[in-house]
């Protein structure tokens, strides 16, 4: 018997046709009732006998932040289901084709069609998408400037500064110390460039989660009796493109990444 710890994970197993013959109006919908224990697995008439055995009553205590994300993405994508993609393709500088808008992620494709159905060449997972769907659904499409700032500039940064630190920036610093690849996974992994920044920095990498959405990540190495540091930076036209909600989600869920690729090569 498998487990399921989050919706994520019973979406996953679905095809994603929003049928509706479980009686929710979206597979995602259906995947976080399953997940509260309002469904049974078996309610989707798709999934293959070997998938329900392995599923079906496996289900651990629901977890409230997994529920509340899920949740989030099911009303997003209720939203791209509103909208005109092709335009916010055109706002964006993305792709549309064959019902899709597709834009890079970290140098990935990732897709979105009209019914609001995620798919990527990576794993899908509650921290980028919630803000890939709120980039297509209110971003302004402002081209970066090149001026970067502190997550503490932003609009809406200053309350949330000292959470932005102990959940990014000093999880980033302490992977950062402990594992030496770190800034070469950046760059081959996640797509980003090395840069020659103005901020005197030992290592400066510039990473792209959105087209329009630059990160730069900047570290000190310890020497002399003085600790590293690692500031995360964001260009100034950032808030023309992604809420501060969104940016504090995608920020977080980068610094977990790279935890578990640390952990995964034993640092």
């Amino acid at each position: 018997m498998s487990y399921i710890n989050n919706p994520m994970e019973v979406y996953k197993l679905l095809n994603g046709s929003n049928c509706g013959e479980c009686h929710e109006k979206t597979c995602l919908a259906f995947a976080v009732a399953v997940f509260k224990g309002k469904k049974p697995i078996h309610a989707c008439p798709y999934l293959d006998k070997e998938v329900v055995d392995r599923y079906g009553g496996a289900i651990e205590k629901p977890n409230t932040i997994d529920e509340n994300k899920a949740e989030a993405i099911e009303q997003l994508k209720q939203k791209i289901s509103s909208i005109d993609l092709s335009e916010a393709a055109k706002r964006l500088g993305a792709r549309f084709s064959d019902n899709q808008l597709t834009l890079k992620i970290f140098g990935k494709n990732f897709a979105v069609d009209t019914r609001g159905n995620l798919s990527s060449e990576v794993h899908i997972n509650a921290y980028m998408a919630v803000p890939v769907l709120n980039h297509i659904l209110n971003g302004s499409g402002k081209t970066p400037n090149g001026n970067w700032i502190t997550f503490r500039e932003l609009n809406g940064g200053p309350s949330r500064y000292a959470h932005f630190q102990q959940c990014c920036e000093k999880p980033l610093k302490q992977v950062a110390d402990t594992y030496t690849d770190l800034f070469k996974d950046m760059l081959e992994i996640f797509d980003g460039k090395e840069i020659v920044s103005h901020i005197d920095s030992d290592v400066s990498i510039v990473l792209h989660p959105l087209p329009l959405f630059p990160i730069m990540v900047c570290y000190w190495k310890p020497e002399d009796g003085l600790e590293s540091d690692l500031y995360v930076y964001f260009d100034s036209a950032s808030d023309d493109n992604l809420d501060i909600e969104s940016i504090y989600t995608l920020s977080e869920g980068l610094a977990l990444m790279f935890k578990k690729i640390a952990l995964r090569h034993g640092a």
